[in-house]
């Protein structure tokens, strides 16, 4: 008796599940080849995305190799192709050129390359440090020392990574302008910084050894 109740339960069971696949079943169908579309379309658009990366990565090292072989206009021109490149290669490309027109002699025109990248609120704070220290040497050798103070001095603090740099950069404006005050300022930064480079560090006591030759200062006294 109990083996025709069985039957008769699982019979019952099937006419409802029956009747709700009848019901819904193509909604079922149609959910699942959405999902299976979806993550096709997601997987080719992750392959898509690193076979882009790979190539904009041989461009902009071509680009390297074409710079340091002396041919700057075929490496401006790799590098003006990955304008619309995916990732971070349109504003490595930006500093790159940049940079070639400095290797070029074109001081002014890398100048203003430079600090149109800092200008730019869109590219990456970081990489816009580096174009304001880079901008900040450039302004030595055409600037004045408010021209340089105002492109590196946002670098100047505590918890900047190029502080020490930009003191250096500061420093040697200073010098050139012939303020030794200022110039003490920006090495006294230097040398007081305790997780200053090492390079750094030996460079501003040389410069700090050029002003108390220049003013026929004691250095012990310049120290105190």
């Amino acid at each position: 008796m109990s083996d025709i109740f069985r039957e008769v339960d699982e019979e019952i069971r099937h006419e409802r599940y029956k009747r709700l696949w009848d019901r819904f079943g193509i909604y079922v169908i149609a959910l699942a080849v959405v999902v299976v579309a979806g993550t096709a379309a997601y997987r080719g658009w992750i392959y898509w995305r690193e076979t882009q990366a790979q190539a904009s990565g041989d461009v902009f090292l071509e680009a390297v190799r074409l710079a340091e072989e002396g041919n700057h206009a075929a490496a401006e021109g790799r590098l003006a192709e990955l304008s619309d490149a995916t990732g971070g290669y349109p504003a490595l490309a930006r500093l790159r050129m940049a940079g070639l027109k400095a290797e070029a002699g074109d001081t002014a025109g890398a100048l203003a390359a430079f600090d149109a990248f800092v200008a730019d609120s869109g590219e990456d704070d970081l990489l816009r440090d580096v174009a304001r220290l880079r901008a900040g040497y450039l302004a030595l050798e055409t600037s004045d020392y408010t021209g340089v103070a105002d492109r590196v001095e946002p670098l100047t603090g505590e918890d900047n990574a190029w502080r020490f740099l930009a003191s250096e950069v500061l420093a040697l404006a200073a010098w050139k302008a012939g303020d030794t005050s200022a110039a003490r300022r920006w090495t006294g930064a230097i040398l007081n910084g305790e997780t200053a480079p090492s390079d750094v560090v030996a460079r501003a006591r040389t410069l700090q050894e050029l002003l108390n030759a220049a003013e026929g200062t004691p250095a012990d006294e310049a120290d105190s």
